[in-house]
């Protein structure tokens, strides 16, 4: 089979993420069926019993949402190298060395661990205290998270793999302010986005929710795109927030992390007793609830990718809309195609499965419609 540059790219890139997901619910799967997740529960019981505090249950949790946080984190780790440094290098993306992306990846991982003891311990608090209505507590938690890690992503999270400043071009700066403005959106700034020290390719967003949302544009877009071109990749993006595109899409979470939630009461309570867990709160029980997740995002990804592909539709037209400028669109599209390195023919099963944008070349034929006047082409 004959394969173009951008399609091997994002082969082995799918490869690289389904292995190391399939790889670590296996290992989930294999804790649950074999035991060794209850000895894993008695290895954090008594490592809980030396640490201050007095709550053993609560640091039992503690200590086995970090014992298993590591663990998946060592056996997807070869995939995470592959797909994210090797492979980025490989095709020409990264600009990273070794050092500096396992300095991230530290970053990334010692994130990840936080919030999975901070989740686990909520739904095991609800567990115990509640353990009818656990599952809605959750995930009543979890979807009031969503909204914080909104807010704070351009000031605290961000911050932690990038750096940020003021955007240094007046006239740029007053231009994109001027587009928010007309889309009736407050923003605290316009920054450069440093993105060459991690890649090479381009990227802007709007960042935020309130008083922490800005535009940030990436110096890798500054360098080689025209402001015409900028101003119409912004204004795609400030398409998100006239439409409420955050927050349908955090309904949509909220959602989904009710069926979710609901789906992992109702396989708990058949299976607990069976794998030998001493109640519906055993600590136990996590890699059980943390499998049934991982499941759950896996069948709903064509949905969430499916509505995420709507409002990219859409925000392309409102930046058609109110730029009237197709070809500085279709020229933006097309350089942004051959720097990040974008697929030209996906299948209609990959789109379906793994897209959450719709592909270049379609985004570019429904421009060059709306120029033809058939807006609803576009």
């Amino acid at each position: 089979m004959n394969e173009d540059k951008s399609t091997r790219y994002h082969r082995l890139r799918r490869r690289a993420d389904l292995l190391g997901t399939a790889v670590a619910g296996l290992v989930l799967l294999a804790l649950v069926l074999s035991g060794a997740g209850l000895r894993m529960r008695e290895m954090a019981a008594a490592v809980s019993s030396f640490l201050p505090g007095g709550l053993d249950d609560v640091m039992t949790v503690v200590v086995l949402s970090l014992m298993l946080g590591l663990l998946l984190q060592a056996v997807e780790f070869p995939f995470a190298f592959y797909q994210g440094h090797l492979l980025e290098h490989h095709y020409g993306l990264s600009t990273q060395s070794t050092r500096h992306w396992l300095t991230d990846q530290g970053k990334g991982v010692l994130l990840g661990l936080a919030l999975a003891i901070v989740g686990s311990s909520i739904v095991f608090a609800a567990l115990r205290s509640w353990p009818d209505q656990w599952w809605w507590v959750s995930a009543g938690m979890f979807a009031a998270g969503m909204v914080v890690m909104a807010r704070l992503a351009p000031v605290v999270l961000l911050p932690m793999f990038y750096t940020f400043k003021p955007l240094e071009r007046p006239a740029l700066v007053a231009r994109l302010l001027a587009l928010a403005q007309k889309a009736r959106t407050d923003v605290v700034g316009v920054l450069e986005w440093v993105l060459s020290g991690h890649t090479r390719k381009a990227n802007a967003a709007l960042a935020g929710m309130g008083q922490t949302r800005r535009i940030l544009v990436s110096d890798t877009l500054l360098a080689d795109y025209s402001e015409d071109e900028i101003e119409v990749i912004l204004a795609h993006e400030l398409a998100h927030h006239v439409h409420r595109d955050l927050w349908c899409g955090i309904a949509m979470q909220t959602l989904l992390l009710f069926g979710g939630f609901f789906v992992a009461d109702l396989v708990l309570r058949r299976t607990i007793d069976a794998v030998g867990g001493r109640g519906l709160s055993d600590p136990a029980a996590l890699p059980l609830l943390m499998l049934v997740a991982g499941a759950w995002s896996c069948l709903m990804l064509p949905l969430v990718n499916a509505l995420s592909r709507a409002q990219e539709r859409a925000a392309d037209r409102y930046a058609l809309d109110t730029t009237r400028n197709v070809d500085a669109f279709v020229t933006a599209m097309k350089r942004l195609s051959q720097q990040n390195l974008a697929e030209e023919h996906p299948s209609a099963l990959v789109r379906w499965i793994f897209y959450s944008h719709p592909p270049i070349r379609e985004r570019i034929e429904a421009a060059r419609a709306f120029s033809k006047g058939d807006h609803h082409a576009a």
